[in-house]
């Protein structure tokens, strides 16, 4: 059952009303034994978001002996920074309960598509360790993932970045300062964690340039990462079914998902 991520009685950042709140839906694996967990993120544009890289993917992780959590963050009219608020909070509700479901609270990632995956390599470049002194437990759990799966994302609003995206989280014109602020190639430190990205190089929604970009900036700072770029096939394409070449991604993440330790023994 999904869960409103926050509490009713306290309202939530930036003084929304409580009407319409962001949501987790948990995809618990089944497994006793101490696994990991992977938080995922629709994309959409900022707009809205695709039900076809949520509720499926979850399953898919579940297949790997991995629990998932598809977040439903707040999209257009809500702006920057609350979609990314909802990302946090998220990670830090799947460490606060991880016991429920066996999930090892070391083992917390975030996996995200297109302007999801805009929202996931922003959650991996701009965490923190948590407040301790906070009166809401749940703020006590640090927001940084343990890795971070990125799948045809958006990851500049500078010369490759996508007009939409950056319109619905940013607003129309958003000064340079703010584009790059949100710029997330701009921001990778030794710090960061590692990595799985894939993209196709004829993306005609989302130039591949997002993904080279990103990589680049984990190579330069000495963070682990895994990219794939597949010759051809449309953006959305989701876990790809449709097409066998692409569609490799997923055994090539879970391959890499079972070297971070995240399928259970």
């Amino acid at each position: 059952m999904p869960a409103p991520l926050w509490p009713e009685q306290a309202g939530q950042p930036g003084g929304a009303n409580t009407e319409g709140l962001p949501r987790i839906t948990p995809f618990p694996a089944g497994a006793t034994a101490a696994h990991g967990a992977i938080v995922v993120c629709p994309g959409g544009g900022y707009r809205t978001r695709a039900a076809h890289e949520g509720e499926p993917v979850a399953r898919w992780l579940n297949s790997l002996g991995v629990s998932a959590f598809v977040l439903d963050y707040r999209v257009a009219p809500h702006r920057h920074p609350l979609p990314l608020a909802d990302l946090q909070r998220a990670v830090r509700y799947v460490r606060h309960h991880a016991g429920k479901w066996h999930v090892d609270p070391r083992r917390v990632g975030v996996l995200g598509f297109s302007a999801g995956g805009h929202l996931a390599a922003t959650a991996a470049v701009r965490a923190d360790a948590g407040d301790p002194g906070a009166s809401d437990p749940l703020e006590r759990e640090s927001s940084r993932p343990d890795a971070v799966v990125l799948c045809y994302p958006v990851i500049s609003f500078g010369q490759h970045g996508h007009p939409g995206s950056m319109r619905n989280l940013l607003g129309d014109d958003p000064p340079e300062g703010l584009r790059r602020e949100l710029s997330t190639e701009l921001h990778v430190t030794a710090q960061t964690p590692p990595a799985f990205l894939w993209h196709t190089a004829d993306d005609a929604g989302v130039p591949v340039e997002n993904s080279l970009a990103f990589a680049g900036a984990l190579a330069r700072h000495g963070v682990p990462f895994e990219l794939h770029v597949f010759p051809s096939g449309r953006h959305g394409l989701g876990l790809a079914a449709e097409d066998r070449r692409v569609g490799a991604w997923t055994d090539l993440c879970r391959a890499w998902l079972t070297g971070l330790g995240f399928p259970s023994p």
